[in-house]
């Protein structure tokens, strides 16, 4: 039997902000794409190689702890990105309740 259900990715079209964690750079970004494991991105072009690092991204309704599995230069400089979600940490938890509170 052949298997029919899989985790596509539905457009989301949503401004945001990439934060890496070891460094605490943060990036606005443009969403462009969406699922329960992942999500496109596309980045400015000042952004360095994220390639394998953790960030958190915030984007309109939702907040996702992923790594950065892809990175490729667009034509006109900003990079399209894709992460792969991650499950959450208490570390990572505290870290954002210490930053929302901080807001």
């Amino acid at each position: 039997m052949e298997e029919r259900r899989n985790i596509s990715r539905v457009d989301y079209s949503a401004k945001g902000v990439v934060v890496i964690c070891d460094t605490g750079e943060k990036y606005m970004v443009e969403t462009k794409d969406v699922s329960p494991l992942g999500m496109g991105l596309i980045m400015p072009p000042e952004t360095p190689d994220i390639v394998g690092k953790d960030i958190i991204i915030v984007a309109s309704t939702l907040i996702m702890y992923s790594d950065v599995n892809r990175q490729v230069k667009n034509a006109d400089g900003t990079y399209t990105v894709g992460i792969h979600a991650r499950q959450f940490t208490p570390e990572v938890l505290q870290y954002l309740f210490r930053h929302i509170a901080d807001e």
